[in-house]
């Protein structure tokens, strides 16, 4: 049995909450934590060091993210107590048009294929990197101090870690295959195995670009001429143009109330709003007595599980079809988190069997990416995403001499006119990755997320749940198996709220519960090992206050279905 065929738990683990009093990083990997600790420990707040996390988790795991994707990011100011968004995803190029799609590249799918070089939209990434300085940061360090220890990472080499690469060996054909350019990922021709050292000197290079010549480093001049020949050569239509006009968008975040505490996400073109109108679902089903109160129900129980899997299929009903660019389309977003709105769609609610047809509501009157949390000394705390989307390395294409793969975000788009998340030119498409944060007054509670495509709102929801109700620490609370609307990988939500499409189950959830549920009418699949993947890898910072000293105790989790860990101090 070869190290990549190994059970993916051989043996029962446990994992403890992680506890300080100063600040922490919970990431997905451990060299990647250490990095945003260092900024932390010069002086660096939330923001510097959720920068430095980043740069550094897309040289030890490439995989999943980097500066060739999108970011987001919800930041919690301590001395305002307010919560501020920032959208660092990118737009469509401004000749790609349906038409162009349809007619001359011949898709006919529903989406476009997330290996066409057409997937890919202007990277956000490395615009939201500085933004997230200049917005939240510090400005105690400099853009090249924080991002020294990523730089040194892809220098210097660095041992790859047990998870990241499992996922570069599935990616392994993409980055042979995708451009020339592969070998700047690869060893030999081939992805790197745990525990070999990996050098990434051209993505190195990229970032002292980036640090010397800020945005212009990237949007303009050698960077962007790599990328722009590579997307031309394959049939692209990005241009040097489309580049160089892209801006970061800072946002209002959008909430609900939820048992006493409100829970945060970036509003459209993010999917965060598909956790609100779930939770705001639980919560009229819970008020009009439809189900009992889920501090009752057994935790993932049939009962408990149905609600959940109920609730969600509703939420993405509405969400698949409503969330899309805000700038080029309106969104109805108040009038879908109103009660009276969500009340309606609880009432289609049956809790004896699952629904056949949940379709998107009227609301108006006449699913490879990483997350992580970083909190600070002075309070402040950074829920930070960043994405590659599908296929784990996105389009798997490598810009010349650059280091990084360019994302597919574009995939993301609906390829039927008329639909709200149509594809357009200068458009954003629906976007997967959403960070989370929860107040209890006007304090900060959570910083936390689950990421993994469409299952993140799923994830964000499970979480809190296994928290508010089931009294779950944080690291308990992403230990416990979850579900996940299917499909598993996919280009195109248009089926996760049908009946159809299968619910998968992780290992752990008892047999009995998975027969009834397909009695009810549910198609679950069981799934375990490596194939968890599928429910995502959370991170979670919870804030408690010390009664005696009333000193504020941070204490973090870290998924055990990633390499990652919580570090502070």
């Amino acid at each position: 049995m070869t190290e990549i065929e190994q059970p993916f738990i051989k043996f029962p683990s446990r994992r403890s909450v992680v506890f300080g009093t100063n600040a922490m990083v919970a990431c997905s990997q451990p060299l990647a934590c250490q990095a945003g600790l260092e900024i932390l420990k010069k002086g660096g707040n939330a923001a510097d060091a959720a920068v430095a996390t980043a740069a550094a988790l897309n040289v030890t795991e490439p995989s999943s993210t980097g500066i060739g994707g999108d970011c987001f990011c919800l930041f919690y100011e301590a001395k305002t107590k307010k919560i501020h968004g920032m959208n660092g995803s990118g737009r469509s190029p401004s000749n790609l048009t349906l038409e162009y799609v349809q007619d001359k590249l011949g898709i006919t799918e529903n989406s476009i294929p997330y290996t066409n070089i057409n997937s890919s939209t202007i990277p956000g990434a490395a615009a939201g990197w500085i933004d997230c300085i200049e917005w939240f940061g510090s400005s105690k360090l400099s853009f090249g101090e924080i991002l020294k220890p990523a730089i040194e990472l892809a220098e210097n080499g660095y041992p790859v870690s047990e998870i990241s690469a499992w996922q570069w060996k599935c990616g392994e054909e993409i980055l042979q295959t995708a451009s020339p350019n592969g070998g700047d990922m690869l060893i030999d021709g081939r992805a790197p195995n745990a525990g070999e050292i990996m050098h990434m000197p051209n993505l190195a290079r990229t970032f002292r670009e980036l640090v010397e010549k800020g945005k212009d480093g990237f949007y303009k001049g050698r960077i962007a001429e790599a990328i722009v020949e590579l997307i031309q050569s394959k049939g692209g239509v990005m241009t040097l143009e489309d580049l160089a006009s892209h801006t970061t968008t800072r946002v209002e975040p959008i909430s609900i109330e939820y048992k006493g505490v409100k829970i945060w996400e970036c509003p459209p073109n993010g999917q965060g709003i598909t956790a609100l109108i779930a939770l705001g679902i639980l919560e009229a089903l819970q008020e009009q007595k439809k189900i009992p109160n889920l501090n009752t129900l057994e935790h993932n129980s049939t009962q408990y599980l149905h609600v959940l899997i109920e609730s969600l299929r509703l939420a993405f009903a509405d969400s698949q079809y409503y969330v899309t660019d805000p700038d080029v389309h309106h969104i109805p977003i108040n009038e879908l988190l109103s009660k009276e709105y969500l009340s309606k769609r609880a009432q289609l609610f049956d809790s004896s069997k699952a629904s056949t047809d949940y379709k998107n509501g009227s609301p108006v009157n006449s699913s490879d990416t990483v997350y992580f949390s970083v909190v600070d000394q002075e309070g402040n705390a950074c829920s930070f995403i960043i994405s590659n989307y599908l296929g784990g390395f996105g389009t798997g294409a490598i810009p010349k001499d650059c280091g990084f793969t360019l994302h597919s975000r574009g995939s993301g788009f609906v390829l039927e006119k008329g639909h709200p998340n149509c594809l357009e030119p200068n458009k954003r498409p629906y976007h997967t990755i959403i960070p989370c944060m929860v107040t209890k007054g006007d304090e900060l509670w959570l910083s936390y997320g689950v990421m993994g495509g469409f299952m993140q709102p799923q994830g964000h929801v499970q979480v809190l749940l296994n928290l508010l109700h089931n009294n779950l620490n944080p690291q308990t609370s992403l230990d416990a198996p979850r579900i996940c609307i299917g499909p598993s990988i996919s280009s195109n939500p248009s089926n996760l709220s049908s009946i159809t499409s299968i619910v998968f189950i992780e290992e752990g959830i008892d047999k009995k519960v998975i027969d009834e549920l397909n009695k009810m009418g549910h198609n679950v699949k069981l799934v375990k090992d490596w194939d968890r993947a599928v429910f995502g890898r959370g991170q979670i910072i919870e804030k408690r206050i010390d009664e005696k000293s009333g000193k504020i105790v941070w204490a973090g989790g870290s998924d055990l279905r990633g390499d990652g860990m919580v570090i502070g101090w």
